[in-house]
């Protein structure tokens, strides 16, 4: 049987999970949240980075991203730090929508699935 590898879990979820070469992330959001969405957008780019390295993974790998916005209206300036991020022909499969989030000073939350 696989092993499941459960990265810093607390009582109700985990920073990632793998199994079977998949890397599941958490929905991450940015920790300034006096940032703007541009900003907001980095800094949850920049905790995936840290959380694909410790799996020992990147970007490159991207298969799935679901991408929840306070204001719909913020998708054009998300995207151009989104767009920037990613590799030369790596997007992956993804769903971006308007959602209430647990804060509502987060602008973005955003989830990722990777290879191995």
């Amino acid at each position: 049987m696989s092993k499941i590898i459960r990265t810093e879990p607390n009582k109700i979820l985990s920073k990632a999970v793998e199994f079977h070469g998949f890397v599941y992330v958490q929905g991450c959001t940015a920790t300034d949240l006096d940032k703007d969405i541009k900003g907001q957008t980095q800094e949850t780019l920049d905790a995936i980075d840290a959380i694909l390295e410790t799996h020992g993974t990147d970007k490159t790998q991207l298969l799935v991203a679901q991408i929840w916005l306070k204001d719909i209206r913020d998708r054009d300036a998300m995207n151009a730090v989104w767009s920037a991020w990613l590799p030369k022909d790596g997007a992956p499969a993804w769903a971006c929508v308007q959602a209430n989030l647990a804060d509502p000073r987060h602008l973005v939350e955003i989830m990722v699935t990777v290879c191995k």
